[in-house]
C-alpha cells in the first residue's frame, strides 16, 4: 500500500491563472489526457487541480485558478515560448491533437520534427494564451527513469 502522507519534499505543481476557469478545464480535458481531481472556491474565486488519471506514486497537478477579480481579463502567463510540456506516446498523437487544436483555432506551432531531444512537436494556446507543448520522442520520462531506475517507481 502506497504511504499517503508526504515524506519528503517533492515537486507536485503548477498554477496558472485564468479568466475563465470552465473554458480552462475544457481545454485541458480536451486537449490533454488530464482529468480534474478536485475543485475549490473560497471568497476570492475557485480553482481545478488537473492530473493524470489514477497518477498516484508521483502524483503532479495543474491547478488553474479563477479569481473573480480578474474574470473576463486573459491572463497569459507562458507564452510565446514559455510553455507547459506534454509528452505522447505516439508520432500520431501530435498530429490527430494538432488538426484538433487547428480546427478550434488555438494551434501555436505547427508540428515540426526537431533535433534532439526535443523531437517531434506543436504546441497550443490554452484559452488565456498559454503554450502548451505535445511532444513525442523527447524522451524527458524515458531519461528521468533510465538516470533513477528502480527509484522513480518507489517515488
Amino acid at each position: 500500500m502506497l504511504e499517503k502522507k508526504l515524506t519528503e519534499a517533492r515537486w507536485t505543481h503548477v498554477a496558472l491563472p485564468t479568466s475563465d476557469l470552465d473554458a480552462a478545464v475544457e481545454f485541458y480535458t480536451s486537449f490533454t489526457p488530464l482529468v480534474v481531481v478536485a475543485r475549490h472556491s473560497d471568497k476570492d474565486g475557485a480553482n481545478a487541480w488537473l492530473s493524470n488519471p489514477k497518477q498516484v506514486e508521483t502524483p503532479f497537478v495543474l491547478v488553474l485558478v479563477g479569481f473573480d477579480k480578474d474574470r473576463g481579463k486573459k491572463q497569459p502567463q507562458l507564452s510565446p515560448f514559455a510553455h507547459l510540456g506534454m509528452e505522447v506516446p505516439d508520432r500520431s498523437d501530435v498530429d490527430e491533437t494538432a488538426a484538433r487544436a487547428r480546427e478550434k483555432g488555438c494551434l501555436h506551432w505547427e508540428p515540426m520534427e526537431l533535433p534532439p531531444p526535443v523531437g517531434y512537436i506543436c504546441a497550443l494556446t490554452d484559452p488565456d494564451g498559454n503554450v502548451v507543448e505535445i511532444s513525442h520522442n523527447q524522451r524527458v520520462f524515458e531519461e528521468v527513469r533510465s538516470r533513477w531506475g528502480g527509484e522513480a517507481e518507489r517515488g
